[in-house]
Formats: structure tokens, C-alpha cells, sequence
């Protein structure tokens, strides 16, 4: 049986898409196969964020309207083969199928025998965001740790609840401990006291994640170790049902020596 997942938050811009590639890379690496679906009609982006936006001749639209096989849409990644990427369309918007559409869509898919179907759903709350989660049984909210992210997450726990989907995880995506620390930003605690459901992950802000993300190559390819890519290798390891701890990411206490150094070295 497929475990059909759907990566959502309600608000743009908080890294759902990104989490869903090095998600499915981290899970791909512990041997499993997964087929990441783009369901942002109109908007794509998560062929970029993997580098196969110049191998998409079909999407999920040809495949709907007869136009073509399922297989010929899917594209298979090279350097991680047990990754596959079934694209949306990106001259179509977000009405271009419905859910009764999407859902045999992905039950195609799951008769194909993958052990994972991670669908990238679009913000909002309107039809893209319906169609996206028609067929998964169990999704992961990200979001950042800012209050107007961490609402429109708390509707979408409703909506999702709503639909049946009962197991629903946390990712709270690019924390600032110094913020945190310094009381500027909302700490992990605070996001789960106001969202109540279980916490999968913690993702530290970190540069490395923009530059393979322009690169097209999720962080957890990368040949250097980081924290993003410790982070999500720990989230795959808990989707399997492995208890692993979360990562220290309170900021190091500076020692006397280096405030020496950075008053009179500046």
C-alpha cells in the first residue's frame, strides 16, 4: 500500500514545495521508492527545485485528457532513480482538473507501486488546495514560525480534519534560534501550544537550502553536511516509524576568548 501524503500550509511562500523534494530525496536514500506529484496547476515549481524542468514533455493534465500514457509524463531523476516527478501544468490554472480527477490520478499511481506518493500542494484554501488533498490520507503542515503562517496553518488543520485526514504532522520550516533566543520569533513550543498536532520536524534557516534550491538540487544530495540536510534525513527516518531525536538548534554560548575577539578585532 502507497502512503499517500500531502505537503500543504494554507500560506505561500513557506517552503512547502522545498520540503517536498528533499523529503522525497531523504526517503528515496533509505531505499524507498517515491513519486513526488505537482499539484500547483499553473505555478509549477518543483521541477525546478529538483533540475528536471528540461525533461517534461507531459504532465498531469496530458495524462487526464487521454493525450497520453501515465509513464510518459513521469520523470524519472538520474541521480536518485527511485525519485519520480509527475508535473503540473504550467500554462493551465489551478480548475484545469477536479478532484474526482486527481484522486484517479493518484490511484493510478499507487497501483504502480510506490511506497510513497508525496503530492506538493498550492497555497491558498480554494479549488488547487481541494484537489491536492482529495486523495491523501495523511498530510504534514509546514510552516514558519511567524503568526500570520502559523494561522492560516491552524485553518488548514481544520479543513484537513474536516476531509477525514486525521494524521496530520508538523514541519516548522526556517527557525532562527538567535531570533528565538532573543524572543523576535516564535520558538517550536509556541507553534505546536497554538496548532496542537504532532511535530515531524524542525528545519533551521540556512543559506545552503536558497543556493540548492537555485541550483536545482535538494539539500540532501549535497556532498556537505548541514543541519536542513540532517533535518529532513530525521524526518524520513520518522515517517518510517523510527523514534529520532530532534536536533540541537539552540544558539552556542559564546565563549570569553571569542568576545574578546569580536570587540577589539572586528
Amino acid at each position: 500500500m502507497s502512503r499517500i501524503i500531502v505537503i500543504t500550509s494554507g500560506k505561500g511562500g513557506v517552503g512547502k514545495t522545498t520540503c517536498t523534494a528533499n523529503l522525497g530525496m531523504a526517503l528515496a536514500q533509505r531505499g524507498r521508492q517515491v513519486v513526488l506529484v505537482d499539484a500547483d496547476f499553473g505555478l509549477r515549481n518543483l521541477d525546478l527545485l529538483l533540475g528536471l524542468e528540461n525533461r517534461i514533455v507531459y504532465t498531469a493534465v496530458e495524462v487526464i485528457a487521454g493525450e497520453c500514457r501515465l509513464e510518459q509524463a513521469l520523470v524519472r531523476d538520474k541521480r536518485e532513480p527511485r525519485v519520480t516527478l509527475l508535473p503540473a501544468a504550467q500554462n493551465r490554472t489551478k480548475d484545469a482538473i477536479n478532484s474526482e480527477q486527481m484522486t484517479q490520478l493518484i490511484e493510478k499511481l499507487a497501483a504502480s507501486g510506490y511506497d510513497y506518493i508525496i503530492i506538493d500542494c498550492p497555497a491558498g484554501i480554494e479549488t488547487g488546495f481541494k484537489n491536492a488533498i482529495a486523495a491523501a490520507s495523511e498530510a504534514a503542515i509546514v510552516t514558519t514560525p511567524e503568526i500570520a503562517a502559523v494561522r492560516d496553518a491552524d485553518r488548514v488543520v481544520g479543513l484537513l480534519e474536516a476531509s477525514n485526514i486525521k494524521k496530520i504532522n508538523l514541519i516548522v520550516n526556517r527557525l532562527k534560534p538567535a531570533m528565538v533566543e532573543a524572543n523576535d520569533m516564535m520558538s517550536v513550543q509556541d507553534v505546536q501550544e497554538i496548532l496542537a498536532i504532532p511535530l515531524m520536524g524542525v528545519i533551521p534557516d540556512d543559506e545552503c537550502v536558497i543556493v540548492s534550491t537555485n541550483k536545482g538540487e535538494p539539500v540532501v544530495l549535497s556532498a556537505n553536511s548541514s543541519l536542513p540536510k540532517a533535518a529532513f534525513a530525521n524526518i524520513a527516518g520518522r515517517l518510517e516509524g523510527e523514534k529520532v531525536d530532534f536536533l540541537e538548534l539552540k544558539e552556542p554560548n559564546e565563549g570569553f576568548l571569542a568576545r574578546i575577539k569580536r570587540l577589539f578585532w572586528k
